[in-house]
């Protein structure tokens, strides 16, 4: 279901708690919630449907994810934001995805293929919208990039890896989020381009572009201006 990790619609078998968590989770990530916004129990209660105890536990298990920090006493705030905060997020993913799409394009058979093709193209139909001038499609642009990132590793076969890499992505895209700057055709680019390496099972040169890839999302970020240093 990591495929659906931005979707907030309740599921079956879920408890109030579990929707309350990916609610909150989801705000922090799109930056409804802004950083080092205070998060009080009361208000989160309404909003969230949700009890105080319940809250508690979601906000110290986002604790621990560091997308909430924990001030004692003082109860709970959005996780900060700087530059050396997200250089170091865009290194690890580095490290975790590069490890990841290879260990995938060693495994991966013709179902995952297929899953690819079909991450990118709902990602390609976003894109293309976006280079057109459509900028209200960011977010579901955000939710398309992972959903196409994580097909491309998804025949890893490593559940720590692809947990560890899924709390680091959500982390890195909340600076895209709060960027709401698309990087335009040049980053439509280079996901057709790794789509067609992925499948060709070019290792090399699919990391070497995933590396540039983020590296070059990083500085886009930056030049926003809206990310403190």
């Amino acid at each position: 279901m990591e495929n659906l990790r931005f979707d907030i619609v309740g599921r079956e078998g879920e408890t109030i708690g579990d929707i309350a968590y990916r609610r909150i989770r989801s705000d922090v990530v799109n930056g409804k919630l802004k950083p080092l916004e205070k998060l009080k129990l009361d208000h989160l209660r309404k909003v969230y449907s949700a009890s105080v105890t319940t809250l508690r536990e979601i906000l110290n298990k986002l604790v621990v994810e560091e997308l909430v920090t924990a001030e004692g006493q003082r109860g709970f705030r959005v996780a900060p934001i700087d530059e050396a905060d997200l250089r170091g997020l865009a290194d690890l993913r580095i490290l975790l995805e590069c490890h990841a799409l290879r260990r995938s394009m060693a495994n991966g058979d013709l179902e995952w293929e297929a899953r690819v093709v079909s991450a990118h193209y709902k990602l390609s139909v976003i894109e293309k919208e976006l280079i057109a001038g459509n900028n209200g499609r960011v977010s579901q642009w955000v939710q398309h990039d992972w959903g196409f990132h994580h097909a491309t590793i998804a025949a890893s076969d490593g559940l720590p890896l692809m947990r560890t890499h899924s709390s680091v992505f959500d982390r890195y895209a909340r600076y895209h989020m709060l960027a709401l700057d698309f990087r335009g055709k040049p980053v439509a680019e280079d996901h057709e381009r790794l789509r067609d390496l992925v499948l060709a099972r070019d290792a090399d040169a699919a990391e070497a572009l995933l590396v540039r890839h983020i590296q070059s999302g990083v500085e886009h970020i930056l030049g926003t201006g809206r990310i403190p240093g």
